[in-house]
């Protein structure tokens, strides 16, 4: 038995991944401008356990979510769960530490969450979500901003045309009760609207009828939810379609006190509009609901976003509102490096130094701890075997932009030789002036992948 499991070729599990040098690079990038959006709205990170006590996650995701749940019996006999979203944890938290937080409490969080996902492209049982938050306000400057904090993420990361889609959860219930549907069948409807990207209009309807919708009543919901546009001509609308629903009222009243506080961080017009066919599935969601999405080119959905006043209270036994949004690393990451968005290198390496004979190895050493000290990332080659050939070569597969070579006459002339990878160009410099012979090629290729996107 354990020959056979030795012999087995090693493997990953099914719905996780490895990722190379580059695409950690590429991610860290993506990380790290985001962590820099976030902090300049003054939200400061957090984290938590990866595990969590089952009950604090059970009970929070609705039906579908429960399922998703990776649930198990730790060696002391605990229930335990890996941690589904960064925002059950984040009430937890509030809950444990409520004494020394400062309200409103603002954090960001990036980190890894899991789920029992049916693998597929685009969906893995463990991905990176990247989530700010507001606590102890109802304010809908909170709602405007985590938004606002959205818009400028992904403007930062160049991802084109990105619209944030908003809604209220009081007026997808109201819809249900204006078109005259059951109340046993509002979940229902819920899930066929959520669908409406998917499967259209005509899909929506046969969804509706499917689970026992009248078609007068399936009308009137399609007819809704085809509402969609800027705030100013769709919000008298609906204050025309609710009126006389004092929960749908005051919905129109938060959206539309959101939408002047966007207009008031500055946010252009058109990057938010109003779109009733949005239904976010997750059950905790109270107020505003948003998603982030991208339809030319066709990424769709990046994140979504809302407001969940009841959440925290269910640790508290008290109220605590809050508002906050999560965007998906995995998704970023793909259309960032799909759209060649953030060029990114395929080593952290910027100079290689040669020495080309052994002897020199120990000039070797001392220039690189030269380059070093300047911060740039150097590396000697480690193998055994040091020919010029060979260690161009290594230098050649990992990316390397910058080569310093070494050899018997430039040590006997005390200069150093700099060579641009990139374009074969050297050029042999006296040794007080190395690093600077290494910063000018350097700095193209620096400027080549960094761009505008790092800000």
């Amino acid at each position: 038995m354990g020959d056979a499991a030795v012999r087995r070729p090693p493997q990953v599990l099914r719905g996780m991944r490895d990722f190379t040098p580059r695409q950690m690079l590429l991610r860290q990038r993506v990380m790290e401008i985001l962590r820099r959006v976030f902090e300049r709205y003054g939200y400061d990170p957090i984290d938590t356990p990866l595990l969590e006590y089952y009950e604090v996650l059970s009970g929070k995701y609705g039906e579908e979510g429960e399922k998703l749940l990776y649930r198990f019996v730790d060696q002391g006999g605990r229930e335990v769960g890996l941690r589904y979203d960064l925002t059950v944890p984040l009430a937890r938290y509030v809950a444990v530490h409520r004494a020394e937080l400062t309200f409103p409490f603002k954090r960001y969080h990036i980190g890894p969450v899991f789920r029992a996902e049916r693998p597929q492209r685009g969906r893995f049982r463990q991905f990176w979500q990247c989530d700010v938050d507001v606590v102890g306000t109802r304010s809908m400057m909170a709602d405007a901003e985590v938004l606002s904090v959205w818009i400028d993420a992904l403007g930062a990361l160049r991802i084109p045309n990105a619209v944030i889609h908003v809604n209220h959860r009081q007026l997808l219930e109201a819809l249900v009760r204006a078109a005259g549907v059951a109340p046993s069948l509002a979940l229902g409807v819920f899930r066929a609207i959520d669908k409406l990207a998917k499967i259209g209009l005509d899909g929506v309807r046969e969804e509706l009828l499917r689970i026992g919708v009248e078609a007068p009543a399936a009308e009137r919901v399609l007819a809704a939810i085809a509402l969609r546009g800027e705030p100013e001509p769709i919000i008298p609308e609906l204050r025309a379609m609710f009126a006389g629903d004092e929960a749908a009222e005051r919905a129109v009243s938060e959206l539309a006190e959101l939408f002047r506080y966007l207009d008031w961080f500055g946010v252009r017009p058109g990057s938010a509009i109003v779109d009733l066919s949005l239904a976010r599935g997750l059950d905790y969601y109270t107020g505003p609901v948003a998603e982030a999405i991208v339809s030319e080119p066709a990424i769709g959905s990046l994140g979504g976003a809302g407001r969940y006043d009841h959440l925290i209270g269910l640790f508290l036994g008290e109220e605590i509102p809050a508002t906050g949004a999560s965007l998906g690393l995995e998704r970023l990451v793909e259309v960032v490096d799909e759209y060649g968005l953030l060029p990114t290198p395929a080593s952290v390496t910027e100079v290689l130094v040669v020495s080309v004979e052994v002897d020199h190895r120990v000039d070797a050493l001392r220039i690189a701890r030269e380059l070093r000290q300047a911060g740039l990332a150097t590396e000697v080659y480690l193998g055994e075997r040091i020919d010029l050939r060979r260690q161009l070569h290594y230098a050649d597969r990992k990316g390397v932009p910058v080569a310093v070579i070494i050899g018997p006459d430039e040590m006997a002339s005390d200069m150093v030789t700099v060579r641009d990878l990139r374009t074969g160009e050297q050029v042999r410099v006296p040794r007080v002036e190395l690093v600077a012979a290494v910063r000018k090629p350097l700095g193209a290729a620096r400027q080549s992948e960094r761009g505008s996107g790092d800000e």
